[in-house]
C-alpha cells in the first residue's frame, strides 16, 4: 500500500515509518504539520522544524504546513487539508501514525481519514512499551530527549541520547514516579538522530538547554546531515 507517514522527528512517527517499510509498504511522503506551541494537544512540537533533514536522511518527500493556532478544530481542518494535497499529489491510499495509546489521536485521525477514503495503519498501536524500547534501540534507532514533564525526569535528561542501560533506567524511574516508559502522555519528547532508514547522521551543532526546575526542553538550533562514507 502506498502511504503517508504522519511524521514529527521523534521517536514514535520514525520508527512507525520504519515498521511499515518492513510491512512492505511504499512511503510516498511524510507529512508534517508544524504547530504554533508546545500547547498543542494533537500534534508533537519541540524541533519539529528539523524534520527537514530527517526527511533528506530517509530521500522521502516531505509536505510541511505551518499553523498560527494551537486551536483543535484548525489543526484538525489542516491536517485534512495536507492529507488531501497528499492523495492528490503522491497518490497515497492511507497513512501511518506512531500512536501507541492516545485514543484522542487515534479518534481524529482515523475521522480524517475515513472522510477521505484513507486507510489507517498504525503499528504501534497498544504495544508493549517496555519491548518496544528495547527494540528501537536493538534495531540502531539512536535519539535524545527534547523535552520532559514528568516527575523523576531531570535536566540531565535533557539532549541525553537514549542507550541501553538507559532504557533500564527509564523502566525502574517510570515504575516508581508512575508515568508512561514511552512518554505516550507527553512526559517528554524526542528527536531522532540516526536509524535504518538513514542514510547518515544527524549531528546537532549548536542548542540550548532550558530548565524551569520542573520540566524543560532542549532546543536545537542548529544542525547538520553528516552523510555515511
Amino acid at each position: 500500500m502506498k502511504l503517508g507517514s504522519l511524521f514529527s522527528g521523534g521517536k514514535d512517527s520514525t520508527f512507525a515509518t520504519y515498521r511499515a517499510k518492513l510491512e512492505g509498504h511504499d512511503i510516498a511522503c511524510l507529512v508534517t504539520i508544524f504547530p504554533k506551541s508546545e500547547e498543542s494537544h494533537l500534534l508533537h512540537h519541540p524541533n519539529i522544524g528539523l524534520s527537514v533533514l530527517q526527511a533528506k536522511a530517509m530521500n522521502i518527500p516531505q509536505i510541511t504546513v505551518g499553523l498560527d493556532s494551537d486551536d483543535i478544530t484548525i489543526e484538525v481542518d489542516n491536517l485534512k487539508k495536507t492529507l488531501k494535497a497528499a492523495k492528490e499529489q503522491f497518490g497515497i491510499d492511507g497513512i501511518v501514525h506512531g500512536g501507541i495509546r492516545s485514543v484522542f489521536q487515534k479518534n481524529h485521525f482515523e475521522i480524517i481519514c475515513r472522510s477521505l477514503s484513507l486507510d489507517v495503519i498504525a503499528p504501534l498501536w497498544n504495544i508493549n512499551e517496555i519491548s518496544y524500547l528495547r527494540e528501537m534501540v536493538q534495531t540502531g534507532f539512536r535519539f535524545i530527549v527534547t523535552s520532559v514533564t514528568a516527575h523523576g525526569l531531570d535536566d540531565s535528561w535533557l539532549g541525553k541520547e537514549i542507550t541501553a542501560p538507559d532504557v533500564e533506567k527509564l523502566i525502574a524511574i517510570s515504575t516508581r514516579f508512575g508515568f508512561n516508559v514511552s512518554f505516550e502522555g507527553g512526559e517528554a519528547e524526542t528527536f531522532v538522530v540516526s536509524c535504518p532508514l538513514f542514510s547518515g547522521h544527524i549531528k546537532i551543532v549548536k542548542s540550548n538547554k532550558i530548565w524551569d526546575g520542573y520540566r524543560g526542553r532542549f532546543e536545537i538550533t542548529e544542525a547538520v546531515l553528516e552523510e555515511q562514507c
